[in-house]
């Protein structure tokens, strides 16, 4: 019999945490529920989760670091998270979403917004390829399954939302992505950041991945597109 998924929500509001994690258990999700930063991560390592729903604003710490530890730590950076916080500024999703959180969703939200959110995110991970699925093009190897990247052999480390941006990029390679597409298929859920926003991601992509930078290309006015072959010439 196949187990339900286990859901770590860290959250120090006992009346808010208590409506999530009922509502979520309701949806037929195990729970379990941290009041502080510091005993998230431990439970965390302790056991198999497979997702974190994060607060900011926690007492002993601030969210970010957790997630932060989190994505750090070889046994637990596959987890997906998903940082539910009263800090809605643009700035505060874009740094959370670097760190490597999979979604954001500001206070105050529907739980039944939330709990769509988390099984999205689940559905997300169950499909994702196995361990085994992985690319090569010319310099870039991409290991979908375990989520790293290498450039001539070297690895490089992305952050669970660059990961996808190239993972997307390559999959449609030759095709060109309008912004709005990639924050779309990205960001997903129609997270409210700017378009711009792809444009800072594209950028900082690029610089990670140095010699296989110019895969990317910019198409001017519309988005971006990912080279159809390694030799094809161009680029910038």
């Amino acid at each position: 019999m196949r187990m339900a998924p286990r859901v770590l929500v860290i959250e120090d509001e006992k009346d808010l945490s208590t409506v999530i994690a009922y509502n979520l258990r309701a949806d037929g999700l195990e729970v379990v529920v941290c009041d502080t930063g510091e005993a998230g991560i431990r439970e965390a390592t302790s056991r198999r989760f497979d997702l974190v729903v994060l607060d900011l604003m926690l007492p002993d710490m601030s969210g970010l670091d957790v997630c932060r530890k989190i994505k750090a730590t070889s046994a637990t950076k596959g987890i997906p998270i998903l940082i539910a916080s009263a800090r809605g500024e643009e700035v505060d999703r874009v740094v959370g979403l670097e760190l490597g959180a999979d979604d954001y969703v500001v206070k105050p939200f529907s739980v039944r917004e939330l709990v769509l959110r988390v099984r999205a995110i689940l559905r997300r991970a169950e499909s994702a390829p196995p361990p085994t699925d992985i690319v090569e093009f010319g310099v870039l190897k991409i290991d979908r399954g375990a989520h790293r990247v290498f450039v001539n052999d070297e690895e490089v480390q992305l952050t669970a939302l660059e990961f996808r941006l190239l993972s997307t990029l390559h999959e449609r390679r030759n095709r060109t992505q309008g912004r709005d597409t990639l924050l779309l298929d990205v960001w997903q859920m129609n997270t409210p950041v700017e378009s711009r926003t792809v444009d800072t991601h594209v950028k900082r992509l690029r610089e990670k991945l140095g010699a296989a930078s110019g895969y990317i290309r910019t198409v001017r006015g519309v988005g971006y597109r990912f080279a159809s072959s390694p030799d094809e010439p161009g680029g910038d």
